[in-house]
């Protein structure tokens, strides 16, 4: 038969385009390989969002010539946000390449090989959706009879309509279009009956949802009233909101839906008004620090996790200390943080004053020895308790133990047969990590929220 590798970079997002391209070649016969060199067809799902993956990406293209000269008959294509975006740059840089598939054709890469190998010429589909009109209904169409699996991603919502100085998703994955609602249930309903647990809810501003949508808005909040009315589904999580449509509706959702898991993501990018109004982020610091008091005060124990910019073009050392203040203040359970990457096509790509890289590191390196503190400090404090914990697994770290994640995100590894695996039991913290914990378990399937 013949086989596939599909290699990913970036966001949950990818991940969920890379399993939709896999389904449309699983229908055609292909089967998954387990090395590069075994593959018919090599597809390389990218991410544009810095330009570390996409400097990846230039590398193992090149890793492929040498591959696709041993075997001319190899199938390469580059799909997704790189694509998308440089799709000019790939051809001329990498003649060897067969397809490049933008965004919006990723789970049509089954129908696109076929014309492939019958034309055996460079295939491109670069289209987007348009970006103007108040209705959009081009959604892509997802192929939802996937394989039995324990968690699963499930995208809400494409493209974006905020245009951040900085980011290149607009431009990418196009303008903000929400899924049918219904169309979301019946998908989560099918993933339950096949034993599904764990649903991720996917969206560049995951709790804008349904604005656009033609049978009229549902609240985000509304939505996760839905999902956690159907049968099978035992943890709700999403990712990412954005701050300024983070509303009450939504806060009460979280505190008073038993499904919905006491973490958030909420992006904060940085710590100061000013470079915030520069980012074109739509919301100040005092308005997420209001958000954040408002979860904590009605939803005790979660857990707020963010995203954080160093460098952007401008910041002075003192726009930089009250990111630094704000982090202290906030105390996030942790956060992903990069110093900027300037992204050909963005505003802030062709702003003055841009920062020079090795200040943009030592930025970096303070403020991610400043949350690594936190985050140890934070779980430090948590050994003792016990956390409801769904069973992934065995434990990459060692396979001796299993590993799964706690309500709030958190990773536990502990000692327990393998039947446990696919169940929630509870688990005693008994020592902490930056990572998480190492933890006992003490009985199989609670009942309710802890």
């Amino acid at each position: 038969m013949p086989r596939y590798k599909i290699l990913t970079w970036g966001c949950q997002m990818n991940e969920e385009d890379s399993e939709q391209m896999a389904l449309s070649l699983q229908e055609r016969g292909y089967q998954p390989a387990d090395r590069l060199e075994d593959a018919d067809v090599i597809l390389l799902n990218t991410c544009s969002v810095r330009r570390k993956p996409e400097d990846k990406v230039f590398s193992t293209l090149g890793q492929l010539r040498k591959l696709k000269a041993r075997k001319p008959n190899l199938v390469i294509g580059v799909c997704g946000c790189m694509a998308q975006l440089r799709a000019e740059e790939i051809q001329r840089r990498a003649p060897h390449v067969d397809m490049i598939v933008g965004t919006a054709h990723v789970s049509q890469v089954g129908t696109l090989l076929e014309e492939v190998l019958q034309r055996r010429r460079l295939m491109m589909r670069l289209e987007l959706p348009p970006r103007k009109g108040a209705i959009v209904t081009d959604i892509p169409q997802r192929k939802i009879d996937r394989a039995p699996k324990l968690k699963a991603y499930v995208p809400i919502q494409y493209g974006c309509d905020k245009f951040c100085t900085f980011c290149i998703v607009p431009i990418t994955r196009g303008r903000e279009r929400s899924r049918p609602t219904q169309d979301i249930l019946d998908e989560i309903k099918r993933l339950a009956d096949r034993g599904t647990k764990e649903v991720i809810l996917l969206g560049q501003t995951v709790n804008s949802y349904g604005k656009n949508l033609l049978e009229g808005r549902v609240p985000f909040a509304r939505l996760l009233q839905l999902i956690n009315d159907i049968p099978g589904i035992e943890r709700i999580r999403f990712t990412s909101p954005y701050p300024r449509d983070f509303r009450d509706d939504l806060i009460h959702a979280i505190a008073e839906l038993p499904k919905v898991m006491e973490h958030v993501h909420l992006p904060l990018q940085s710590g100061d008004n000013e470079i915030l109004k520069a980012m074109r982020r739509l919301y100040t610091v005092e308005q997420f620090e209001e958000i954040v008091q408002k979860l904590r005060e009605h939803v005790p124990n979660i857990a707020i996790t963010t995203d954080i910019i160093v460098g952007f073009p401008g910041e002075t050392e003192e726009q930089f200390e009250h990111t630094l203040e704000v982090v202290e203040r906030i105390r996030f359970d942790g956060a992903f943080m990069f110093a900027f990457s300037p992204r050909p096509g963005t505003p802030a790509a062709q702003m003055e004053n841009q920062i020079p890289r090795a200040v943009k590191q030592q930025r970096l390196q303070r403020l991610i020895e400043l949350q690594n503190r936190i985050t140890c400090e934070i779980n430090a404090a948590q050994v003792g308790r016990v956390f409801e914990v769904l069973v992934e697994g065995p434990s990459q770290k060692d396979p001796s133990k299993l590993a799964g994640f706690t309500r709030e995100n958190k990773m536990v590894h502990f000692t327990g047969p393998r039947e446990l695996i696919g169940q929630i039991v509870r688990v005693r913290a008994d020592e902490a990590h930056l990572w998480g914990f190492y933890g006992s378990v003490l009985e199989r399937e609670p009942r309710g929220r802890p």
